[in-house]
């Protein structure tokens, strides 16, 4: 026991994508408060990026968006076969698991001395039907969250609604919202090329691009401006959602899409826009309405006022902090409505979102230093 305890250290970090950039933002975590971090995981790239952390990620092979089956059977093998899932675990203190999957190759491999933490940032629509698979997966995952020490959420409904409500766990639940992790020291870009007349606007829809009818929406908003609204678009579209969405987007007037990015292109983006798109329909009523998107949060600390829904998560939180355009629906609160530059209403929109408690927007250090303690357990502030 005391050579356990004495080898054991650090995280072993079980990502669903080991190049998403969510995951290398908490494994960058981690490491710059100096735990040892080992990253693996699936990835849905050709290949597997370097880890932030600086480490070998250990590659457990090539999976799919939308592909539950293929996910499933790379799942069951590495279950039957855990010989790369063991050696990504072994001498951790805590194993991480980013989503379901993670979670059950985790626990496959977790000695009776390690923490075994499960991060649920998303909730797929497959958990919340009432047939058969859907019940049976829940029945998966409550079996498997009697296991771990401690779930983190990335938004408030998922531990009220889901969590506690579906699932029955009200405890060891910690909300770790999608905040910027510091705020930048850097001078304000200006945007290329002329500056935007009075009477104009553009929208920015940045990120991980899944949802047509927000697509949709843009592009009427856009034909009924009469060319005072324009849309940027940048990120990774989803090809389950988007075959090819540069050529879609391509024969749109007044919507411009830019490709992929990387963070540090996000000051860049942001000085394009006035508004950043807070509003996701992709699981309507289900996960859609639960979640706090990073854009939301990356939107404010570059200046841009979100547009969303009143009726969901993001529209309360917005509500909360009295920033942002809350609105019913798009089609009918949009088109010819919306304030433009030269508006007092969008001045005042923009005052507010500066005046934004930092806090709301940006992890601090002590939030930081807060998540870290829960993650390693008692006794590591």
């Amino acid at each position: 026991m005391k050579s356990d305890q004495t080898v054991a250290s650090g995280v072993a970090y079980f990502g669903h994508d080991v190049n998403d950039a969510a995951i290398q933002r908490r494994v960058a975590m981690l490491a710059e408060a100096g735990i040892p971090v080992r990253l693996g995981g699936f990835r849905r790239a050709v290949s597997a990026v370097p880890s932030a952390c600086g480490g070998r990620v250990v590659d457990l092979g090539q999976t799919g968006d939308a592909r539950l089956l293929q996910r499933t059977i790379a799942v069951l093998r590495h279950l039957l076969s855990p010989r790369a899932i063991r050696a990504l675990g072994a001498d951790a203190q805590v194993l991480v698991a980013r989503n379901l999957e993670m979670l059950a190759l985790a626990a496959r491999v977790r000695r009776g001395n390690q923490r075994l933490v499960y991060e649920c940032l998303d909730v797929h629509r497959i958990m919340l039907g009432n047939g058969s698979k859907s019940r049976l997966i829940r029945w998966i995952e409550r079996r498997l969250l009697a296991c771990t020490d401690l779930v983190i959420v990335s938004s408030p409904a998922f531990a009220r609604d889901y969590f506690q409500q579906r699932q029955g766990r009200g405890n060891a639940v910690l909300l770790v919202e999608n905040k910027v992790p510091a705020a930048p020291v850097v001078e304000p870009v200006q945007e290329a090329g002329a500056v935007r007349p009075e009477g104009t606007c553009v929208i920015g829809w940045f990120g991980m691009l899944r949802c047509r009818r927000t697509l949709d929406h843009l592009a009427r908003i856009v034909r009924q401006s009469a060319g005072s609204v324009r849309v940027v678009i940048a990120g990774r579209p989803s090809l389950a959602e988007f075959p090819d969405f540069a050529a879609q987007v391509a024969g749109m007037a007044g919507v411009t899409f830019l490709g992929p990015y990387q963070p540090q292109d996000l000051p860049g983006l942001y000085a394009r826009v006035d508004y950043v798109w807070a509003i996701d329909y992709f699981e309507e009523g289900l996960n859609s309405d639960w979640l706090l998107p990073n854009r939301l949060y990356e939107g404010l600390a570059h200046g841009a006022v979100p547009i969303a829904l009143a009726r969901v998560e993001t529209g309360r939180w917005l509500a909360r902090h009295e920033v942002g355009l809350l609105i019913d629906d798009p089609a009918r609160d949009l088109p010819g409505r919306l304030p433009l530059r030269g508006d007092p209403a969008l001045t005042t929109m923009r005052a507010a979102v500066g005046a934004i408690d930092p806090a709301a927007v940006f992890q601090t250090g002590a939030e930081r230093r807060a998540i870290m303690a829960a993650i390693l357990g008692g006794g590591h502030a």
